[in-house]
């Protein structure tokens, strides 16, 4: 039985909470939030996901310091915006041997480091010698999960044995679990997929239909192949649970909350209120100013993620983009 910190309570990391209860290990978790803290102590439900139900066993805490006490695994759960400050204000409990997890998905702004460098980086500076940096990621939407609902995941790291072991912590007969040493190609899938979850949910709010969503998460996936080939990435990667996987579910479900946020600025909803509208960070969004960033330091052809950014940055029409994309010059595939 391991001991395991859980920094964040959003639904993702909630629901891990949950998960690793089942299999046995002992449970913290800690968030600002002090009404969603007391909510899921008292009546163990979370307000963003409807049907679950948290077990008693999970210990919701808003006292960060006194969270690290004998812990074996300390797992990040919160948005890329604030995962610096978070891992940062932790290094001061993390010991050489902790098993170090990330389940937030994207790039720092500036930077542009994946969410286990920005972890490595802190470890560096804090003159810390820990190589168990383990990244999760895959086609799990947190709503089926907290259900029990079969899935199946991806835990990708630098160093074998620390992926087999989180592989051993989270495995059941509901959730199965591959390794991957791809870390890197691992976390470049799980960010520019939910670029392309939001051009989806774009197709659907401006009326197109299944057929230009799956053209369009082919496409899509080309874009991401690019992206991990100038960033030393597997290939293989990109074409696995944590790469084309974790696209379709991302891009096709209105469990999706990039999706969702697609479709209603597809509908002319500004991308401010949708935001507001979806009540959860959009890390589509949140990421799409780096893509860009990306496109041009290493000149790619991106069309699809340029097409996106100009819509929720720039207030283009979504149907004059999507026109756009359709009448390029012709190529072949």
């Amino acid at each position: 039985m391991a001991n395991v910190l859980i920094l964040g309570a959003g639904t993702w990391g909630a629901v891990v909470a949950n998960l690793l209860v089942t299999n046995g290990h002992s449970v913290t978790c800690w968030a600002r939030n002090k009404n969603l803290i007391d909510r899921l102590n008292k009546e163990h439900t979370h307000e963003k996901l409807a049907g679950v139900r948290f077990s008693e066993k999970i210990l919701f805490t808003n006292d960060f310091d006194s969270s690290f006490d004998n812990k074996d695994v300390i797992i990040y759960a919160v948005s890329s915006n604030g995962f610096r400050e978070v891992v940062n204000k932790s290094m001061s409990h993390i010991k050489p041997n902790h098993y170090l997890i990330s389940l937030t998905k994207g790039m720092e702004d500036g930077t542009l480091y994946t969410m286990s460098e920005v972890i490595e980086d802190e470890l560096a500076k804090a003159k810390i010698k820990n190589d168990r940096v383990v990244v999760l990621s895959g086609p799990t939407h947190a709503e089926e999960v907290g259900k029990g609902m079969s899935s199946m995941i991806v835990s990708a790291s630098k160093n074998d044995d620390a992926a087999k072991y989180v592989q051993d912590l989270f495995m059941n007969e509901a959730f199965r679990v591959y390794t991957n040493n791809d870390i890197k190609g691992v976390e470049v899938c799980a960010a520019f997929k939910n670029i392309i979850a939001l051009a989806s949910g774009i197709i659907a709010g401006v009326g197109d239909g299944d057929n230009l969503k799956a053209a369009t998460i082919t496409r899509g996936l080309a874009e991401m192949i690019r992206v991990g080939d100038v960033l030393g990435c597997n290939k293989d990667t990109f074409y696995g649970l944590a790469g084309v996987g974790d696209m379709i579910v991302t891009a096709m479900s209105t469990n999706s909350r990039n999706y969702n946020c697609g479709k209603l600025i597809g509908s002319g909803m500004s991308t401010k209120d949708a935001i507001e509208k979806i009540g959860m960070a959009v890390e589509g969004i949140n990421f799409l100013p780096k893509a860009i960033q990306i496109r041009d330091k290493y000149n790619l052809s991106l069309p699809i993620t340029s097409g996106v950014y100009e819509i929720v940055f720039n207030n283009k029409s979504a149907k004059d983009i999507v026109s756009f994309l359709m009448t390029r010059n012709k190529k072949a595939e």
